[in-house]
This record gives structure tokens, sequence and C-alpha cells, in this order.
């Protein structure tokens, strides 16, 4: 039997445990397959072992039976004969410390963080914002920050983007980033945003990533599941940047934990190739660098997706274990993946890497481990031992209980409104000195109403709007790389503060 700490997969074709040591678990990791080849079963496996190890788990539940976790197992039929062909594994059906998630809180605690937290890079990708609109809202959160205006909800933005608005001046030498039809842009892009249910992702009480890390009381790791569903297909952006801001609040608040006999937490990545898909490049840079560097932290991040094709090569070369579940291949293009899917594994004499591929049927997959020193392991045909938990979905009373006996329940399912920018900004409109009025009442004339000042002033943007607005968008992107004090990446490039 392999030793305690190990990962441990499942059997080769001659009835031989196949693991990897548990202390390269933070060398992240990949489940590839088609869809039916067992990938989800096997994602159960891997949190189950981790728990077992009192590591703690976050995954994305997509197809909503991952939350089987939760329950004690029933094997039969096919999964109890691969159980009875494993007599080293100690197979024990049991069900596993899970707590529930889910955006809008309908089937488990509502996830939340805020704009502040978040800040103008994550959001903007959020947003598919374009450059213009990108230097607008990163001058906004300047201001924000300037004036004391905390950015917590959607409405907070909102209200601050209407100041602006009106109060031009507040943005002194980023006048220029924040030219009115941008503004607008923003506003539209937020009200697509809300009618799309992430309204409900910003607020507070915001997540605590300690109480994601904090063990069950019998000492396994918790694993924490998102109720991802609705959200991947309704809103895959906000689903990708929730996890992309989850990996950057992990990587700026954990501390270096140098070489462990184990991870302090695994993530798993459903649906990955979302991550990527439609990231702005200096975003993906950004990732691609926390990735490499946040195993020193003690996280294992894995990618769970049809191919590895869906993820870029700088980030699938920093993954050192490789589940491969069996892929089709109908047509050139498909030959051609497969292939590299292939060529990716260390060689083994003993197989054919590429004839197995097509040939692996449900629950069995093709493993690259990594040795003891780190190097990668001769690849193998592995048939992947069946989890212990239920192989399916919870019931809704199941789920229920679940949620109220959790150690989380009663602090994040009621939404808190504190005062931030939204109230502070109200308050001051409704303060406005009455001596504004003052020469109107006069027979006087406001300043902004003079004869000629607002020709001039729009004469003068007017002539130059587009040399500044090239230079700003020019400043803005800078800055964004030197400046960014909060939100991802940012620790990477100065030390990033939280509010």
């Amino acid at each position: 039997m392999p030793e305690q700490l190990s990962l441990i997969l499942g059997a080769d074709p001659e009835g031989n445990a196949v693991s990897q040591a548990m202390k390269l678990a933070n060398r992240h990791g990949l489940i590839a397959g088609a869809t039916g080849t067992g990938k989800t079963v096997t994602l159960q496996r891997l949190a189950e072992v981790f728990s077992d190890a009192g590591v703690a788990v976050f995954a994305a539940d997509i197809k909503g039976d991952l939350c089987g976790l939760g329950a004690i197992g029933n094997p039969q039929g096919k999964v109890a004969e691969r159980i009875a062909s494993m007599p080293w594994l100690g197979h024990r059906p049991q069900a596993y410390p899970v707590t529930l998630w889910d955006v809008a809180g309908q089937s488990g605690h509502p996830l939340r963080t805020t704009l502040s937290e978040m800040g103008p890079l994550l959001l903007g990708n959020l947003l598919e914002l374009t450059d213009s609109q990108q230097a607008a809202l990163y001058a906004a959160f300047q201001v924000a920050d300037r004036e004391g205006l905390l950015l917590l909800d959607l409405k907070d933005l909102k209200a601050l983007l209407n100041h602006l608005k009106d109060h031009p001046e507040l943005l002194g030498e980023d006048r220029a980033l924040f030219a009115g039809a941008s503004a607008q842009a923003l506003l539209r892009r937020l009200a697509t945003l809300e009618q799309q249910g992430a309204e409900a992702l910003f607020g507070e009480p915001a997540l605590q990533l300690e109480d994601i890390l904090q063990p069950d009381r019998d000492g396994r790791g918790r694993i924490h599941l998102l109720d991802a569903s609705r959200l991947v297909h309704e809103a895959p952006k906000v689903y990708a940047t929730f996890l992309l801001w989850l990996l950057a609040e992990l990587f700026e608040q954990l501390p270096e934990r140098g070489d462990a006999d184990k991870p302090v937490l695994a993530l798993f990545f459903d649906e990955a190739h979302l991550l990527f898909s439609g990231t702005p490049k200096a975003l993906q840079e950004r990732l691609e660098q926390v990735v490499r560097l946040i195993r020193s932290k003690g996280v294992g991040v894995y990618f769970v997706t049809q191919s590895p094709s869906d993820l870029p090569d700088d980030v699938l070369a920093q993954l050192g274990l490789r589940i491969q579940h069996g892929l089709r291949a109908f047509t050139a293009k498909e030959q051609k993946s497969l292939r590299a899917v292939a060529d990716g594994f260390r060689p083994n004499p003993a197989i054919d890497t590429l004839a197995v591929l097509t040939e692996l049927g449900i629950g069995e997959a093709l493993v690259g481990t990594l040795e003891e020193k780190g190097t990668p392991a001769m690849v193998q045909r592995v048939a992947i031992a069946p989890p212990q938990s239920r192989i399916g979905p919870l019931t809704e009373a199941e789920r229920t209980a679940l949620v109220r006996g959790s150690p989380q329940a009663g602090h994040y399912d009621k939404a808190i409104d504190r005062e931030s920018a939204y109230e502070m900004l109200t308050a001051r409109k409704a303060e406005a000195p009455a001596e504004a009025d003052a020469p109107a009442k006069a027979g006087g004339k406001a300043p902004a109403e003079q004869p000629g000042v607002g020709d001039l002033a729009g004469e003068l943007l007017g002539s130059f709007a587009s040399q500044a607005m090239k230079t700003a968008v020019r400043q803005a992107a800078n800055q964004l790389g030197r400046q960014l004090v909060r939100g991802l990446m940012g620790s990477l490039l100065g030390g990033s503060k939280r509010r």
C-alpha cells in the first residue's frame, strides 16, 4: 500500500496502486476528457483524498452532482466490482464535511465579495470594457480612494459614476480619462450585469478565506462547493471572474510556506476554458504568473476541462499531475489535437499512448504523476478508484440539512448594507449648501452659466479630445501595471493592501 500522505488515484492493469506524494500536490494538475468519460467522479475522488489528509478543498459543482460528497456512498454494480479489485484501497462508504455556496443564495450560503476587493482590473474584465472604458473605471477607483468612498456593491459604483459626471473637477488630472461616453457605457454595462443576476455577488458580509481553510471538527479538510449549475450557463463571465478573484486573494493573503508535507488548499476549476476565454493578454499573463507562484503558498490548482488545448501553453507547462480520460477524434483537427495530448506525457514503452487515448472506458484514464524529486513519471493506464461518498446529487432535503448544519450557518445568510459610497454621496447631495442658488435668486448667473464658458469648454475639449484620450489611455495602462494596489495580482507588482 502507498505511503500515508499520498494522493491515491487508482490501480494500473496489474492491480498495483498508482499514487503521487501529497507533498507534490501543490504542483497543480489537470483532469481532462470528453463528456461522459468520468471527469466529475475523478474530481470527487481527489476531493475525498485531500479532505482525508486534512487539506481544504474549493470546487465548482457544474452539473449539480458533485454535492454527493456530502452523503454516504452506496456502491453497486461495476463500481462495487472495481472496489473489490482494489483490496488495498480500504474503501469505506462515508459522507464528507461539505459546505455549499451559491452566488444567488438559493442552494447554499450566499457568496459575496466587494468591488473594492475585486478592484478595477478584474471588474473591467467582467464588464468586458474597451481600453477607454477601462481607463475611466480606473480613474473612478482613484477618486474613490482619494475621497474615502468605499465601493462595496454595484449601487456604490453607479452612484460614484453619476457623481463624477456632475462633478468632473474631482478627477483632477485624470479628467481626460473620464469621457462622458465612457461613463455612460460603464453604466450600461453595470445594468447588463445586474440583469444577469451578478448584483448578488457584490456586498457584505464578504467571503473570508479563513472560513474556507478552517478544518472540520474531526480534522478532515472541509470541501466547499460552489453551485455553478446555473451561473456557468447564464453568466459564465461572472463565474470565471469570481474564481480569478479567489485565486488572487489567496495569493495575496496566504504566507509563504516553503516545502511542506501537504498543501493547505486544493482548488478545482471546472470548465477551465472560461478562465482564459476572452481574457485580455495582460490579465492572462498575470494569471499565469500567479499559477506559477502560488504553489509556494501551499495552494494546488487543478483545472478540469475537455481538452488540454483549452489552456494556454504556459499554464499547461506548470501542471504536475495529469489525468486524461478518453478523447474522441473524428476530424483531422481532432486527430492532430489527440497527438498533442499523447505527446504531453512522458512515454512508456509498455503502452501506445496515442492508441490508448481512444480506447479508454468510463472511469479509466492515462495518468502522469510526479516522482519524488518532482520529475514526470512515465504515463500509466489507470482505473480510477471510486469515491466513498455518493455518486450523484443530493436531494433538496439533504441539501437544506447541510446548509443548516454548516459552520457558516447564520454568518453569511443575511446581507449587510453599511455606509459606503452610495450613502455618503446621497448625503452630500442632500446637504448641498443653499448658497449655491444664491446668484440665481439675486438675479445673477452662476459661474457655469456665464455666456460662452460652456461653449469655450466644449471647443477646448473638442480640440484636444483625441490627443488627450490617446495619452490618457496610455498612461492608464502603465498605471494599471505599476500602481494597482488591490485586486488581481496587485501584490505581484509592489504589495497589495486590503481596505
